[in-house]
């Protein structure tokens, strides 16, 4: 990490979005960008970015497990999300570290509070135990249309979230929608529709504006 950030807390930023929204893409990307300046930022993603959350991971995308209910889905998610914010998040935050989550709590939101039709009330009530308080710093929507983003997914190794309706996925997207239309701050919406270099320089954009020490290299 610079120097700047040993300072000052940490910053967390999340990156969240339809199924081949590009965001891993970008996450990457940015985070090499990051790299490159003096500014090793943590990776981590959800569900998983911790050994425990990792395997709760693998019962929530394996295919086998087709049965699970919506209301048990939502349980493991903020499950894996509690183990990531006391193991990894919160520390590194201490230490003045940028973070990079790749989905956070907003996904809860979009895929089990209008995906799954749980409602974004009780999505929100469960989430706060897993959070402590936290929130991200910022959060980048990558948004695309769902059949464009599945269409994407032909190219791609599949979960069994990639295998929902269509129906699933579009109530998804307007999970995402209703949030780039919030007015909350933290929000920065991306067109996932572009190339990956547009999405980039997009994502640089927005953290150039930002008045933390950690990205003044940008």
């Amino acid at each position: 990490m610079t120097g700047s950030g040993a300072s000052q807390r940490g910053f967390l930023i999340t990156f969240e979005g339809p199924e081949g929204s590009g965001k891993t893409t970008l996450i990457k990307s940015l985070a090499a960008h990051m790299s490159d300046h003096g500014e090793q930022p943590l990776l981590v993603r959800e569900p998983g970015g911790t050994a425990i959350g990792e395997r709760v991971r693998n019962i929530l995308l394996d295919m086998a497990s087709g049965e699970m209910c919506a209301e048990t889905e939502l349980l493991l998610m903020v499950a894996s999300r509690a183990q990531l914010v006391r193991e990894k998040i919160q520390p590194a935050l201490a230490a003045g570290l940028t973070i990079i989550c790749d989905r956070f709590a907003d996904a809860s939101v979009a895929y089990q509070g209008h995906g799954r039709n749980l409602g974004v009330k009780t999505v929100n009530r469960i989430n706060d135990l897993a959070l402590a308080g936290l929130k991200p710093d910022l959060t980048f929507l990558c948004m695309i249309p769902p059949e464009e983003g599945r269409a994407r997914l032909q190219r791609r190794v599949t979960d069994r979230l990639d295998h929902e309706t269509v129906e699933f996925h579009q109530r998804v997207f307007e999970g995402y929608q209703a949030m780039a239309d919030s007015g909350q701050s933290r929000f920065k919406v991306i067109d996932a529709t572009g190339t990956p270099d547009e999405m980039f320089a997009a994502a640089v954009g927005y953290l150039k504006k930002l008045e933390h020490g950690l990205f003044k290299y940008l």
